[in-house]
């Protein structure tokens, strides 16, 4: 099956609503921080710890992964709808990172991962499709992905372990989230104002009503923290 932006049938409710197509986008909540022209640099963002491919035992993709040959515009947040159970450390977090990619590659039929970058619940940040990681600390161009239908050429896709609807992400996941959005913020020059959830483009309920709801308040701890 060709890549098509969007998530197979499974029995996990994110991989479920995922697959519906959303002709447009929900309303967007506007964060505090100032708006910024695209392309302009922030101040210097320290990288955090990013787990590169390698590092969790990622298989090769099928096919060589393509670049978008532009910038992205926007981040994009989404949750795994996996159970919430523990995932400490790298020894708890690796395995989800290649659960996604089994997923991804035997059931969708994709080439390698959708989303550029996975969050585990212990806050391990981890990469997602390959070169993703390349792109972002050479801060121009991007993987073209396969997260958000519509938005695999200009969005950066991460993915947050676990199920947001009813509970918040815990601390270690959500500090992790703000590092990394900042850290991709400054690398492309965008303003942390284009931070969006998955459903504001598809019809999903990802990233969870509870992870949605605190998306102004990444927004301006990104800002914060830039």
């Amino acid at each position: 099956m060709a890549e098509a932006g969007h998530l197979a049938l499974t029995r996990r409710a994110f991989f479920t609503s995922a697959g519906v197509l959303g002709a447009g986008a929900g309303a967007v909540l506007v964060g505090a921080a100032p708006a910024r022209a695209r392309g302009r640099r922030w101040r210097d963002v320290p990288e955090p710890e990013i787990h590169g491919t390698d590092d969790w035992g990622a298989r090769q993709p099928t096919s060589p992964v393509a670049l978008a040959g532009n910038d992205p515009d926007k981040i994009i947040v989404h949750h795994t709808a996996f159970a919430n159970t523990a995932d400490s450390g790298t020894s708890g977090s690796y395995p989800v990172a290649r659960e996604i990619q089994d997923l991804h590659m035997d059931t969708n039929g994709w080439i390698d991962s959708g989303q550029h970058f996975t969050v585990s619940r212990s806050g391990v940040v981890m990469e997602g499709r390959h070169r993703s990681l390349e792109r972002l600390r050479a801060g121009s161009d991007m993987v073209v992905a396969a997260h958000t239908v519509g938005q695999n050429t200009q969005s950066i896709g991460i993915e947050n372990n676990g199920t947001y609807t009813s509970v918040a992400p815990p601390q270690e996941l959500y500090t992790s989230l703000v590092d990394l959005c900042a850290y991709v913020c400054g690398q492309y020059g965008l303003s942390p104002q284009e931070i969006y959830g998955h459903r504001d483009f598809n019809a999903t309920e990802c990233p969870g009503d509870r992870l949605y709801a605190m998306l102004p308040q990444l927004r301006g701890d990104v800002a914060a923290r830039m």
